[in-house]
């Protein structure tokens, strides 16, 4: 069963993206919002892990998360959702664990 993780915190200051990414399984994703999507910036160890995920883990992130910090230079495998897909993805993955 395919599991959508969510993750709002920022990466800079705990080890949830790192946990997360250690308990990933094929055909899960990672959805980045509020300050989580700072792991997207270029140069970051974080940005690093996100491009080493296998192709088979979808890289999602809340556009407006993303334009409100003015984020660019964006992974290509990034897709970004809004909040009705968001809500999709929820009831499109069996399981959501969200990283608190």
């Amino acid at each position: 069963m395919a599991t959508l993780h969510l993750l709002s915190h920022s990466p800079f200051s705990d080890g949830r993206l790192s946990s997360c990414l250690r308990l990933l399984a094929t055909d899960d994703a990672v959805l980045l919002s509020g300050d989580a999507v700072y792991a997207l910036q270029g140069g970051t160890a974080q940005r690093h892990a996100l491009e080493l995920m296998p192709d088979s883990v979808a890289l999602l992130a809340l556009e407006e998360d993303v334009t409100a910090r003015g984020l660019g230079n964006l992974p290509e495998r990034l897709q970004l959702v809004s909040y009705p897909g968001f809500v999709e993805l929820c009831c499109r993955y069996a399981r959501t664990n969200s990283w608190l």
